[in-house]
């Protein structure tokens, strides 16, 4: 299971439809949370994603609609009980802000609560997949982070290791595990001969708050699913040049570049709440598998063979 859970998906300020950012990923059970802004505590309630067992907090960078819900969820998970340990990740300046939010008062935890500092090009290793930490292009030090499997066991081909005269059991598995398997009358079955090249695991990119960019895009390329904030449109494409943002249609223009699968626009501004059609459209103009984010929308992402 690879499920996207958007929990907030709104530009700067809240409305009534939509949270400051936050993303929560469910992964064979492990959940990530890439940013946290105010309210996030209330929208995984209502989408039922749990929290108290969240391994790893990412954040992009320390705007306060990217962060202000972590001092809240951090307490809400002492008064759970939570005893296991908790990783925040962040930008340069991550030890700064995690204290200031330890010097306010807000909460004191009774469980492990270990800070990395990541910089761009950083990866933060895990036993099936990585997070590679990306340079966004924003008007503060910033991180997007793209979260790639391993590539998984190609294509096991049953007949083939049938006529070769393997018996059905546990010396298919082996085959398809990379290890040759010998017969009894001494016959070597080689699994390079039943089981095809390996098949690429999911991917998922998370821009945070950046302009177009082709240094993050590179690294994103191919992915699943692009999670991509489009502030503006590009009709307002030199306010968002100004205030470090993408345009909707900027970032389809890329996508297409770098084959993306497909497309998530988010972190929607509040001045298109009468006229979101004009954000999907823009985009839309230039990338057709694209879509917008709403709050609580689930995207469960699929293995793919090719």
């Amino acid at each position: 299971m690879l499920k996207i859970i958007f929990l907030g998906t709104g530009g700067a300020l809240p409305s009534k439809e939509r949270n400051p950012s936050a993303v929560m990923v469910n992964r064979e059970g492990e959940l990530l949370l890439f940013d946290c802004g105010e309210g996030a505590q209330q929208q995984m309630m209502r989408a039922k994603t749990g929290m108290v067992k969240i391994s790893s907090i990412f954040l992009s960078h320390f705007h306060g609609d990217h962060i202000l819900g972590l001092p809240g969820l951090l307490q809400t998970m002492a008064f759970f009980e939570r005893e296991e340990e908790l990783t925040v990740y962040g930008p340069n300046g991550i030890y700064e802000i995690m204290d200031a939010f330890k010097k306010l008062g807000t909460h004191k935890l009774k469980y492990p609560l270990k800070v990395v500092e990541l910089a761009p090009g950083d990866v933060v290793q895990k036993e099936e997949y990585i997070i590679k930490a990306v340079r966004a292009d924003h008007d503060t030090p910033a991180l997007g982070f793209v979260l790639e499997e391993n590539k998984r066991a190609g294509r096991f081909n049953r007949e083939k290791a049938i006529e070769l005269g393997v018996r059905p059991g546990p010396d298919f598995a082996r085959l398809h595990r990379g290890e040759d398997v010998t017969l009894k009358d001494g016959t070597i079955v080689y699994s390079k001969d039943v089981v095809g090249p390996k098949r690429p695991g999911r991917k998922i990119a998370y821009s945070g708050d950046t302009r177009e960019s082709d240094v993050f895009f590179f690294e994103a390329q191919g992915s699943d699913v692009l999670i991509h904030e489009a502030t503006f449109t590009s009709a307002l494409k030199e306010n968002a040049y100004e205030w470090g943002h993408s345009t909707a249609k900027g970032v389809a223009e890329m996508s297409k570049k770098y084959n993306i699968k497909k497309l998530v626009l988010t972190h929607i501004s509040p001045r298109f709440n009468e006229e979101e059609d004009v954000v999907l459209e823009d985009a839309k103009s230039e990338f057709e598998n694209v879509i917008l984010a709403e709050d609580l929308m689930e995207i469960d992402v699929e293995n793919r063979d090719e």
